[in-house]
């Protein structure tokens, strides 16, 4: 059986539920429904529920590790089982790992088997300060994804990420690098947030119509929906994995909260969908 690379996967996904839209899985157990309390494993079994009651209007889900390193090695044990319900559960959607990898390359190649092996985890988000170098670990796994911060969404971003040099924006140096010579595996994707519709307007016109990009801050974070899919849609319409996490996950925090973030969910990706013409 010939396995399907992360895009081939994600594209597939997207045609399947005709959506671009990714739901964030970032449990804190402080938020959680009052249900949720006694179990073992909190974590996994309110995502359980947000996944069955998603994954029909999804293309991916990403799960953020810090939420569950914040549990030590019981939220280590979560991510992993979150991972291998959505595979057994929902095969075809897609799951990343957001945990802003990059290190020297011996490392990598220890985050590399932790994340995709261990983890089993279909693409993983990575930042480029230390250069392709040191990356190539995780860009020769070219059945898996590796997505760049590029543009991020929080407000602090500039105070790196538009340093000019050489007249440009450091952030449109990177941009232009993965989309030039990080690439050769087709495997590359680019964090470029919902909050900045301009900076992705450019970072599109720079890299072409064909690269994807994962893009936070739609939902709390307040990014505006037609503002980034005018920015930043690519060849197919397609090009973009727009994802919210806290305003889908705690939709509700009683006991509909499965159904609350279903509703939200579709609200959400038919919004999307509106502007994708």
């Amino acid at each position: 059986m010939v396995l399907m690379t992360f895009l081939q996967k994600l594209k597939a996904a997207m045609q399947q539920n005709n959506s671009l839209f990714c739901v964030g899985l970032d449990p804190d157990v402080a938020k959680l429904p009052t249900q949720f309390k006694d179990s073992a494993q909190p974590l996994l079994d309110f995502n359980k529920a947000i996944i069955d009651a998603t994954a029909d209007l999804v293309c991916a889900f990403k799960l953020n590790s810090a939420f569950y390193e914040a549990l030590g090695t019981s939220g280590l044990e979560q991510l992993k089982l979150t991972a291998q319900y959505i595979k057994k559960n929902h095969p075809g959607i897609p799951v990343i790992l957001d945990a802003k990898r990059a290190d020297i390359g011996n490392t990598n190649q220890g985050y590399a088997i932790s994340t995709f092996d261990y983890l089993g985890m279909d693409a993983v988000t990575v930042h480029p300060y230390l250069g392709g170098e040191a990356l190539q670990p995780l860009l020769d796994r070219a059945d898996k994804g590796v997505i760049v911060l590029c543009r991020t969404s929080n407000p602090g971003a500039a105070e790196f990420q538009d340093l000019q040099a050489d007249g440009q924006p450091f952030y449109m140096h990177v941009a232009k690098r993965v989309a030039k010579d990080w690439n050769q595996n087709r495997n590359c994707l680019l964090v470029v947030g919902a909050t900045y519709p301009e900076e992705m307007k450019s970072v599109r016109q720079a890299v072409g119509p064909d690269m994807f990009f994962l893009v936070p801050g739609v939902g709390a974070q307040g990014g505006d929906i037609a503002a980034i899919m005018a920015a930043g849609l690519g060849s197919n319409q397609n090009e973009l994995v727009i994802n919210s996490s806290r305003d889908i996950i705690y939709a509700s925090s009683d006991k509909d909260f499965a159904q609350a973030a279903r509703q939200r969910a579709q609200a959400t990706r038919d919004e999307i969908n509106k502007h994708r013409s």
